[in-house]
């Protein structure tokens, strides 16, 4: 595999000449490079005009290798060749190098210039790229390859305090201006000899000269050096330690071979340098692997408009009032801190109120927010900030936030956000973390990266007051006055999401956004008289597990499950009503001519769902065969003898004035080992938080029966 380098842009603030003179004192030998051992001159021209010098030169270089590996190679130093080639008229140096020791097995190419700041005539630019291709090496490629690239990268940066440590020495010898070239003098007038660059010995520079550069051809045959100018596109050496922090060079390297990449191939918006660096990161500057998750997550961002989403996201007044997070000043590294009051939020209740896209589409404005937060605090303390911490209250987290379907749908945006927000988080404060924490994050914790899980600090009880807690990571006057801090916080305090607001699938998909996901986890059904919603679940072996979770939003029904042999026929079927529609989402299995307890037979309990509830169960499976889940209208028993109806029967039958009642469910088959201590189980009873709601209940009668099924 080839490596490749490519250097920012660096910028030495002296003019090309006086650059050019501190170069010079590298040659012949150079004290200050310990592996550069010395040089001798090969070849040597210049132009007529004398604007253009060329110089060749052999390099003696010391290799820091094992001696094991010099002796099997034969060699104790390897040597270069170096061609320089300097334009006094366009004020460039090019530079041109490759090995010749194992040349016929190890190929590096090496490419540097010096040339005028775009900006600032009298600065200078200095760029430079390489590549290093190993094809055999006596079996140790890549050991050959490690050695090498670790002595490159380590000499990177020394060669430009080299280059200031003589300039120091010129300015200390009083050498602070060097005039530039001008054209020889016509016939009859002195010659004047052109600064001279790649001899060994010092030659003075003309005493004067035009301060500006003429750009007319010298008419000389001989081949002239193309200018080397930095274009605005390119970074900066000092740009990137301002802006983007400190980076070893291969860092650098990859950040600009990927922004390149990205300018000559991308069509579409390019991302900030800061993004790049983020992607770059998360797959440990590996710039192949990198630019598959960049590419990816620029096709979503364009896909799902999600550049706009600050312009065109509004969140529901619901959110603005149940949703428990919100920004809070910064913490002591000056990064924006995001508060989440975890524990207090009906993450259910939003789930099933608002949909998975809103909630999607609220968090992923949070991100985008913190990306331009992070922007702005680089500006204000002056330091690359390109990070965020996120500080998570758990006081209140019980068993009802282990539900299910609300943790699979928090695992999908924590997938969407590592996906398309890498390395955005800089540190996660987890406080007041209760006894049934560690059931969550063992669930959630698989699917957070690793170099994120690192990033996590959690204090149980009141472990985050005094040293070693909160406030060494966040100002006293910062911390929340809800962790006893004196600071007032804005963050809503949540609550009970009422069940009143809760919508059915068809209200989720007649939004007019652009749909982040394709699927949901809950469907609606309609149940009529005489017309129930019935759904299949086959099952191939058994001990397998059946989990359901449905919320009644209009009516009453009674649920039952039901095993057969034999596999059911789909029919959507008209209501025995005097309307004439037809049942829409309502869709029956068991057939007309099936008898109970022949053709199938009941394997839980019937359970009465009154309008409002909120129903959690499972059911182990016995045996292979199809499983039916059956929601039907629930009316006034029959009379028998002179027995009358129950009062809440004939009332129950009176409220249902539409004749249709309305659901919104979720099911899931797990294999029996996977479910055993899940969080399906666990939230399958009455929780703490579930009972402050006077109308949620969960399917005790079921769970029981099931347990009888074993």
């Amino acid at each position: 595999m080839v490596q490749k380098y490519q250097s920012p842009v660096r910028v030495y603030k002296y003019p090309f000449e006086l650059v050019m003179a501190a170069y010079e004192k590298r040659f012949p030998t150079c004290p200050e490079i310990p592996v550069f051992l010395g040089s001798e001159i090969l070849h040597e021209s210049r132009s007529e005009d004398g604007a253009i010098h060329i110089i060749e030169r052999s390099c003696k270089l010391n290799v820091d290798a094992p001696r094991l590996l010099k002796k099997i190679a034969g060699v104790e130093y390897v040597f270069f060749i170096q061609k320089n080639t300097v334009n006094w008229k366009e004020r460039t140096l090019r530079i041109e190098a490759h090995n010749e020791t194992f040349a016929n097995r190890v190929v590096v190419l090496e490419t540097c210039s010096y040339s005028v700041h775009p900006e600032n005539e009298e600065w200078t630019c200095f760029e430079q790229s390489a590549s290093l291709d190993i094809k055999s090496f006596f079996g140790f490629e890549s050991t050959v390859e490690k050695i090498a690239m670790k002595q490159y990268t380590s000499n990177i940066k020394r060669g430009k305090e080299v280059i200031e440590h003589y300039l120091k020495e010129l300015i200390s010898q009083g050498i602070t201006f060097i005039p530039r070239w001008t054209p020889p003098p016509v016939c009859g007038q002195k010659e004047e000899q052109p600064p001279a660059v790649g001899h060994d010995a010092e030659e003075e520079p003309p005493e004067s000269g035009d301060r500006g550069s003429t750009k007319e051809q010298s008419g000389s045959s001989c081949p002239t050096a193309e200018a080397v100018v930095p274009d605005a596109d390119k970074l900066d050496a000092d740009y990137i330690e301002r802006y983007l922090g400190q980076l070893t060079p291969m860092q650098e390297s990859c950040l600009i071979r990927l922004r390149q990449w990205l300018q000559e191939t991308h069509k579409g918006k390019i991302p900030k340098d800061e993004h790049i660096l983020r992607f770059l990161r998360a797959r440990d500057f590996n710039i192949d692997k990198a630019r598959e998750m960049l590419c990816q997550s620029l096709s979503w961002r364009k896909q799902y408009q999600v550049d706009y989403i600050l312009q065109s996201w509004r969140p529901p007044a619901l959110l603005d009032e149940y949703y428990t997070g919100g920004w809070h000043y910064q913490d002591k590294d000056g990064r924006p801190l995001y508060i989440l009051r975890l524990g207090q939020m009906d993450t259910k209740g939003l789930v099933k109120a608002l949909g998975e896209e809103s909630l999607l589409r609220h968090v992923l404005s949070i991100n985008e927010e913190g990306q331009k937060r992070c922007e702005e605090n680089t500006n204000v303390f002056g330091r690359p900030i390109t990070s965020w911490t996120c500080l998570v209250d758990l006081e209140g987290l019980n068993m009802r936030h282990l539900w299910r379907p609300g943790v699979k749908a928090l695992l999908r945006i924590i997938e969407v956000v590592e996906d398309n927000y890498p390395e955005t988080l800089g540190r996660l404060l987890i406080v007041r973390a209760p006894r049934v924490f560690p059931v969550l994050w063992t669930l959630v914790s698989p699917f957070i990266n690793e170099n994120t899980r690192q990033k996590f600090l959690i204090y149980s009880g009141n472990n985050y007051q005094g040293p070693g807690g909160l406030i060494d990571y966040v100002d006293k006057d910062v911390i929340p006055d809800f962790l006893g801090g004196d600071c007032m916080c804005t963050v809503p305090e949540g609550g009970l999401v009422p069940k009143s607001l809760y919508q059915t699938e068809e209200e989720s998909e007649n939004s007019d956004h652009i749909r982040l996901w394709t699927e949901t986890i809950y469907h609606s059904a309609s149940v009529l008289r005489g017309a129930p919603h019935e759904i299949v679940v086959e099952i191939l072996e058994g001990e397998s597990v059946i989990t359901w979770d449905f919320d009644i939003l209009k009516g009453d029904v009674v649920f039952s499950l039901f095993h057969s042999k034999r596999a059911p026929e789909t029919s959507h079927k008209e209501a025995t009503l005097p309307s004439t529609s037809a049942a829409g989402d309502n869709v029956q299995l068991i057939d007309k001519t099936w008898v109970l307890g022949v053709d199938y037979s009941r394997v839980e309990s019937p359970l009465v769902c009154r309008e409002g509830e909120s129903i959690q169960g499972s059911h182990v499976t016995r045996w292979p065969g199809f499983y039916i889940l059956q929601w039907k209208m629930h009316g006034p028993l029959p009379c028998s003898g002179t027995s009358l109806p129950r009062v809440d029967d004939v009332l129950a039958s009176l409220q249902v004035s539409s004749h249709r009642c309305k659901l919104i469910y979720y099911y899931e088959v797990l294999a029996s080992k996977d479910f055993r201590g899940s969080m399906s189980s666990l939230e399958s009873c009455n929780s703490g938080f579930s009972q402050l709601s006077g109308a949620t209940t969960s399917s005790s009668q079921s769970q029981s029966s099931s347990h009888l099924s074993r």
